[in-house]
C-alpha cells in the first residue's frame, strides 16, 4: 500500500531551526527529547568533571578539619573556572556529594546526617562560572552503599531521624532516598542560578515521589542529566569512559541513543586511576584526550572531562600543564568545535569515520552556516591524499584552518579528494571545507515511500519526512524492502540512507551490538512490478553517519532498497533483525570539480569572485 507523499526539506539544512526552537515532541514517559531549558547544554562542546571531597587525599573523616584544609590551602571557585576556560568548556559537574567520597555536602546544609560545610562552596562556584558565561551543575547520587567506605561511617542516621522525627536509616536505598530527596529542594531554594542536576541512576523513592517532575516545575531551566541509564523524563544521558573502540578514541562508537536526545561522555583525563585525586600525578594522554573531544564534537556528543583536584582545589601539575597546551591548542580550531554540530547525519554534513588509506577522523558543520564545514583528521593516511565521501555537497575551496593554506582538491563521483597533503597536525589536521550547497536530490515532493513490513506506528512514509525524530520500523521482518515511487522516470545515481543510531557501531558484547545494514540489494524498475536483476548489491560497514550507496547511473520509476540481514547477532535479543531508518533519499547527480592549490585562501577567493 503507498504513503501519502510527505516532504524532505533541503537535506537538512533548516534542521537546527527545526530542533533547537521550542518544538518538543513527548516520548511514552512524559520527557521532551527537544526543550528551551536544554538550550545551554545544546550549544556547549565540553564540561569540566570535578570529583573532590571529603576522601580526597589525604582522606578526612572530620568534615570540619576537611574544610579548614580546604580553606587554609586558598581554594578558589575562580581557579576551577580559569581551568575549564582553558579546556573550552562551557560547564562544570561538581561531584562532592559523592558516595565514594564522603557524601559531603559543600553548602552550609539546615538538613543534617552527613558532612555540610559552612562555607558556601558550592554558591561560589554557581556565581564564579555565572560571571564568565558557564554553568554550574551538581552530581547526586542516590547510593547508600558506600556508607562505610574505608571503615569510617559517613552518614548520619540518628541526627536525621531527629530531624523528620521518626527512625530513618540512611543505610538503606529508601532511607537514603528521602534524605537525597530533600537535599535536591534545599539546593533548588538557595541557588536559583544552578546550571542542574547530573544524578548518579535512579532511587526508588524519587520515582515514588516524582522527584524528576517537581525539578522541573520548582526550577524549569534546570537539565537533568542521567548516568548510564536512558532515564526518558532526564534531558540526557551521560555514558561513562566506554573502552574498547578502534580507533581508540572514537568514543561515540560506543553510544546507543539517537539524535536528537542529548548525550554526553564522560571520561577522565589522566586515562589510568580513580576519578578522584589519590595522591597520583598520572600522565594526560594528549593524543586519546583530544580525540575524545573531538570525536565527540563531531557527533554531537558532550565531553564531560573529569579532572581530579587536591584537597585545596587544584589539579596536579600534569593536569594543569595539559590545560596550559589545550587551551592554546584549541584556540586555534576553535571555530571547528564550537558553535557546530556533528557532520553527516542529522545535521547534514561530510562523512565521517573511516577514510581511504588508514585515515579516521570526524566532520563538524556550522549552525549559522550549512555551507562551512571542517574535516577533522585525527589519524592521517598513509598517503598524502585524503578521500572523504561529499554527501552530495559542492566545495568551493578548502583550506588548513591553523594555517590558511588552500588546498588542492577535486570533485567526481562522489567523492572529495584532497591531494598534496603533508605536515600533518600530531593530533588534529582541520581542513574548512566551504561548499555551494547540496547539489542532485531528488525533492522528497516528487516522490511516495512504500514497505514490504513496517511496524505499527512507524510507516514506511516517515522515512522520508524531513524529522529524525520519527522513523520507519521494519518490525524485525528480514529480508525486508522500502521502496520509492518518483512518480515519474528520473534518473538515479545513488541511494542515501540514515540509519537510527540507536544502538552501538561495533559488536561490545554479546547483547550489545548494532543495528545496521549489512547485505542489500537494489532494484530498479519502470512499472513497480517488473524489477529484473539487482543492479547494486553489497555490504554495508557498520558506521553512524549516512550511509549512500552509489548505483550504476540508471533511469527509473521505482527503486527497491532490500535489507536481507543486519548486524545484529541473535544473542543480542533486543537488536536481532531491528531495523530503523529516519531518513532516506535519492541523489540524481553528484557535484564535480576541481581546484589546484597554492595561493593563499584570500587570494582562490578574488580568484573566484574574478571568474564569476
Amino acid at each position: 500500500m503507498r504513503a501519502p507523499r510527505r516532504r524532505l526539506p533541503a537535506i537538512l539544512t533548516t534542521v537546527f531551526a527545526l530542533l533547537l526552537g521550542a518544538l518538543a515532541l513527548p516520548t511514552p514517559a512524559g520527557a521532551d527529547v527537544v526543550h528551551p531549558r536544554q538550550d545551554f547544554l545544546r550549544s556547549s562542546t565540553s564540561g569540566l568533571f570535578l570529583h573532590w571531597g571529603q576522601r580526597t587525599a589525604p582522606s578526612h573523616t572530620s568534615c570540619d578539619a576537611w574544610e579548614r584544609d580546604v580553606t587554609a590551602g586558598g581554594w578558589s571557585a575562580d581557579y576551577w573556572v580559569r581551568e575549564a576556560q582553558k579546556l573550552h568548556a562551557q560547564y562544570l559537574v561538581l561531584a562532592t556529594f559523592h558516595s565514594r567520597l564522603g557524601y559531603a555536602r559543600p553548602w552550609p546544609s539546615k538538613i543534617p546526617g552527613s558532612c555540610a560545610t559552612e562555607r558556601d562552596f558550592l554558591g561560589e562556584l554557581v556565581a564564579a562560572a555565572k560571571a564568565k558565561g558557564l554553568k554550574t551543575i551538581l552530581y547526586m547520587t542516590d547510593d547508600p552503599k558506600w556508607h562505610d567506605e574505608g571503615g569510617h561511617e559517613w552518614l548520619d542516621s540518628a541526627a536525621y531521624s531527629a530531624h523528620k522525627g521518626r527512625d530513618v536509616d540512611l543505610r538503606t536505598r529508601d532511607g537514603f532516598g528521602e534524605f537525597s530527596y530533600d537535599q535536591f529542594f534545599e539546593v533548588m531554594d538557595r541557588y536559583p542560578d544552578l546550571g542542574g542536576f547530573w544524578i548518579d541512576n535512579d532511587n526508588a523513592y524519587w520515582e515514588q515521589h516524582g522527584l524528576y517532575r517537581k525539578i522541573y516545575e520548582k526550577r524549569p531551566h534546570y537539565t537533568l542529566s542521567n548516568n548510564n541509564e536512558d532515564t526518558p523524563i532526564m534531558d540526557m544521558v551521560s555514558n561513562e569512559q566506554k573502552t574498547g573502540m578502534s580507533p581508540a578514541y572514537d568514543y561515540p562508537q560506543a553510544v546507543y541513543t539517537a539524535a536528537p536526545r542529548l548525550v554526553e561522555a564522560d571520561f577522565k583525563l589522566p586515562s589510568t586511576g580513580s576519578w578522584w585525586y589519590t595522591g597520583a600525578d598520572p600522565d594526560v594522554d594528549r593524543q586519546l584526550t583530544l580525540g575524545r573531544l573531538v570525536t565527540n564534537a563531531g557527533s554531537s556528543v558532550k565531553a564531560l572531562m573529569a579532572e581530579t583536584p587536591m584537597v585545596d582545589g587544584r589539579f596536579p601539575s600534569k593536569q594543569e600543564e595539559f590545560n596550559d597546551f589545550a587551551s592554546g591548542y584549541l584556540d586555534r580550531v576553535g571555530e571547528s568545535l564550537h558553535g557546530v554540530e556533528g557532520g553527516g547525519y542529522l545535521y547534514g554534513g561530510l562523512q565521517p569515520g573511516f577514510w581511504n588509506d588508514g585515515a579516521h577522523g570526524v566532520t563538524t558543520i556550522a549552525k549559522s552556516d550549512p555551507d562551512r564545514h571542517y574535516l577533522h583528521v585525527l589519524t592521517p593516511p598513509s598517503t598524502s591524499t585524503l578521500k572523504v565521501h561529499d554527501n552530495g555537497y559542492r566545495v568551493a575551496s578548502v583550506t588548513n584552518l591553523r594555517t590558511g593554506k588552500a588546498i588542492s582538491y577535486r570533485q567526481s563521483d562522489g567523492t572529495l579528494t584532497l591531494t598534496g597533503l603533508r605536515d600533518w597536525d600530531p593530533y588534529d589536521t582541520v581542513f574548512k571545507v566551504t561548499t555551494a550547497g547540496r547539489q542532485g536530490i531528488i525533492p522528497a515532493t516528487s516522490y511516495t515511500m512504500s514497505a514490504s513490513a513496517s511496524a505499527s506506528g512507524h510507516d514506511a512514509a516517515l522515512a522520508a519526512d524531513g524529522d529524525h525524530r520519527t522513523y520507519w520500523d521494519s518490525d524485525r521482518a528480514t529480508p525486508v524492502s522500502l521502496r520509492f515511487d518518483l512518480g515519474a522516470a528520473r534518473r538515479v545515481r545513488y541511494l542515501a540512507v540514515n540509519q537510527r543510531e540507536d544502538s552501538v557501531s561495533y559488536a561490545r558484547s554479546d547483547t550489545e551490538q548494532s543495528a545496521r545494514i549489512r547485505d542489500y540489494r537494489v532494484y530498479v524498475s519502470a512499472d513497480g512490478t517488473h524489477w529484473g536483476s539487482p543492479v547494486k548489491t553489497g555490504t554495508l560497514p557498520s558506521r553512524r553517519g549516512v550511509a549512500m550507496i552509489d548505483v550504476p547511473a540508471t533511469t527509473a520509476r521505482h527503486v527497491r532498497l532490500e535489507v536481507l540481514n543486519t548486524h545484529a547477532a541473535p544473542t543480542d535479543t533486543d537488536r536481532y533483525k531491528r531495523l530503523r531508518i529516519d531518513e532516506a533519499w535519492i541523489g540524481d547527480a553528484y557535484p564535480s570539480g576541481a581546484h589546484t592549490g597554492g595561493a593563499s585562501s584570500a587570494q582562490h577567493r578574488r580568484q573566484q569572485v574574478g571568474a564569476q
